[in-house]
């Protein structure tokens, strides 16, 4: 019977040891996901109206953006978000106007270098001239969360993506994916095929150098069930001698690693509208002069020629938010803030 037992607890031993860092991962990200909370479903949408303009949802995993970001958090906790799941502030989400949900974006505050990978299981922001809306969290680990908003670039972690969107059509969770990535470890590559938005830009050599190293971590929601039965189930305290983070409402939230990225100057812009006729941009920017600093800017977009009118670059987002309004109540529904 002793060898019996013994024999046992070598077993449980090894059975612990070849375990520890599946088994941390997904007790992760059980942590951010209490069985209390919903796991919400894949979604995009149908096209919809917001303040006179029109927003057309798709599935995109190559979108890279510029804008402006904003935060919200205590109006919102403990609601629905677009997809089903329960807001939580103190999660890494975000809510964007187009992107499929679930969706995970690196999304970098351009005036810091800080950046940080969020999952977007949201729509919005309401608010015109904003790119994309941060919890609370995300906005305090960006460095914003006092200022209001921030200049920002997104871009979408396609394989990433591809992966929560297998994972939330077959019915499981996805919360948690974004903290297992911002600690370092990487989810299971999707295997679908995504439809590719040929308009999107390619990603930038400076933020492909932050993409996450590969290493053994299981999905929260892939996992065996023996190993499960054997583990005993670490308490929040034994989390927190594992990895640093803060325990909130009786829920342990992991700390993620934010990364530094390089700071380039950017302005902000008001962008009127985009010609494929040059005469048609400069009448435009003749009638607007009176706005602010009018110019207009030839860009090439898929190998076609555009020419942008631009109101700026103006010095702050409340400038730019008070140009934008006066355009729009002009009837210019079409004006954006843009950041460059």
């Amino acid at each position: 019977m002793k060898k019996l037992l013994c024999v046992f607890v070598m077993m449980m031993s090894l059975s612990l040891t070849s375990c520890t860092e599946i088994e941390l991962g997904s007790h992760i990200a059980k942590q951010v996901n209490p069985p209390s909370k919903s796991q919400g479903k894949f979604k995009v949408g149908n096209p919809y109206k917001i303040a006179g303009k029109y927003y057309t949802p798709k599935e995109s995993y190559t979108l890279v953006e510029t804008g402006i970001a904003s935060w919200y958090g205590p109006n919102f906790h403990g609601k629905m978000t677009a997809n089903g799941e329960i807001f939580d502030q103190n999660e890494l989400t975000a809510a964007h106007r187009t992107l499929q949900m679930p969706s995970l974006v690196r999304v970098t505050n351009l005036d810091n270098g800080r950046s940080l990978i969020v999952r977007v299981n949201d729509r919005g922001p309401y608010k015109r001239g904003r790119v994309i809306d941060l919890s609370k969290r995300a906005a305090e680990l960006l460095g914003f969360k006092n200022a209001g908003t921030a200049k920002v670039r997104i871009e979408v972690l396609k394989e990433e993506s591809l992966a929560v969107a297998e994972a939330a059509k077959a019915g499981k969770s996805t919360r948690g994916y974004e903290v297992a990535l911002n600690n370092g470890q990487q989810l299971p590559t999707g295997t679908r095929t995504a439809s590719m938005d040929t308009t999107d830009t390619p990603r930038g050599t400076a933020y492909q150098q932050a993409s996450m190293q590969a290493s053994s971590y299981q999905s929260p929601s892939v996992g065996s069930v023996e190993r499960e039965t054997l583990v005993t189930q670490p308490s929040n305290t034994e989390l927190q001698r594992a990895i640093p983070g803060h325990t909130k409402g009786g829920a342990f939230y992991p700390d993620p690693i934010v990364t530094e990225m390089p700071v380039t100057r950017t302005n902000i812009y008001v962008q009127a509208g985009s010609f494929s006729v040059e005469a048609n941009a400069n009448n435009l920017a003749r009638k607007l002069s009176g706005y602010a600093t009018t110019n207009v800017y030839a860009a090439q977009v898929n190998g076609q020629q555009f020419y942008r009118v631009r109101l700026g670059p103006v010095t702050n987002v409340e400038e730019a938010d008070e140009i934008l309004e006066r355009l729009v109540n002009g009837g210019n529904q079409s004006a954006i803030i843009v950041v460059e």
